[in-house]
């Protein structure tokens, strides 16, 4: 599977998309008009290792919420992910086995090495 998760109203995705030059067997899913289900949900943990790792504290809401001065356990960090597409970071990009998640620039190196092996 090749797949990436973005927001398609976001510059910093859109700028990294077309960096990797993706080929056309990717799927783009706009997570703000589709939303990601339990089970994709469930399968990016399974690539991360835990629900926190796929969880943006950089989101507004995070920071609105005061979410950084609670105890947040996995099942709180899926709950949120699934409440509002927001609290993904993003872009997610999975590559068969592999997972590449967010924006930072070796994140998004690595990623780019990947693909295009």
């Amino acid at each position: 599977m090749k797949k990436v998760y973005y927001l398609k109203t976001c510059n910093t995705c859109t700028r990294i998309l077309k960096e990797l030059n993706l080929s056309n067997d990717f799927i783009l899913q706009d997570i703000k008009t589709e939303e990601i289900t339990v089970k994709q949900l469930e399968h990016m943990k399974e690539l991360a290792g835990s629900y926190e790792a796929l969880f943006s504290k950089r989101s507004k809401l995070y920071k609105e919420m005061d979410l950084k001065n609670q105890d947040l356990t996995e099942k709180d960090f899926k709950h949120y992910i699934l409440d509002h597409y927001t609290f993904l970071s993003r872009p997610m990009i999975v590559v068969d086995y592999k997972i590449f998640v967010g924006s930072f620039k070796k994140v998004v190196e690595a990623a780019k090495n990947f693909i295009h092996l």
